[in-house]
């Protein structure tokens, strides 16, 4: 493979970081409500939760479609070919939970009966019949796809870093819009 100095695209790069924050926040928002007792505290969590949470599906849908017309720059020469591989294998891996994710969210809701709001304004249909055993059965599918979301970003990251910091090579620095 060659290497392509090009870099990704600005537009590229901040849906990168918008969607870095976004499910950063609504995960850590996910964890912290997890826990807490029933209320009006909880309710209100859960309302936020799924109003970020929705707009997820959005980004990435704008994401792949950017991704689908804008080719993404090649990777260094130097990683090996299975690396390279590896690295494609769990980027398309990122998409499909960053995907998958908020819909069972969303269809989790539908089956408890409660509506999902796309960033909290704009009601979306529900998915599913009410059904709480459903219900229940789609909670855990939830939450071990936000725990494995949660490892893919975080080896995601620590490869990053690995790239920057110990490899000396360019994968970091094509995602970052603030370099030329």
């Amino acid at each position: 493979m060659q290497t392509d100095i090009q870099g990704y695209t600005r537009t590229a790069q901040w849906l990168h970081w918008i969607m870095a924050v976004v499910i950063t926040a609504v995960w850590i928002l996910g964890f912290y409500m997890a826990d807490l007792p029933s209320g009006p505290d909880k309710t209100a969590l859960v309302q936020w939760h799924k109003a970020i949470g929705s707009t997820v599906i959005v980004l990435v849908a704008i994401r792949l479609a950017w991704r689908a017309t804008h080719r993404p720059p090649l990777l260094p020469d130097s990683i090996p070919v299975w690396q390279q591989q590896a690295a494609h294998g769990v980027h398309w891996l990122l998409y499909a939970l960053m995907f998958i994710q908020p819909l069972s969210g969303w269809a989790m809701s539908s089956a408890r009966g409660f509506p999902v709001l796309l960033g909290g304004v704009v009601p979306l249909p529900a998915l599913l019949m009410k059904d709480e055993s459903l219900a229940k059965a789609l909670t855990g599918l939830h939450e071990v796809g936000g725990w494995a979301l949660a490892i893919l970003v975080a080896g995601h990251v620590a490869m990053a870093l690995k790239h920057h910091f110990i490899d000396r090579d360019t994968v970091l620095s094509h995602m970052l819009p603030w370099k030329s």
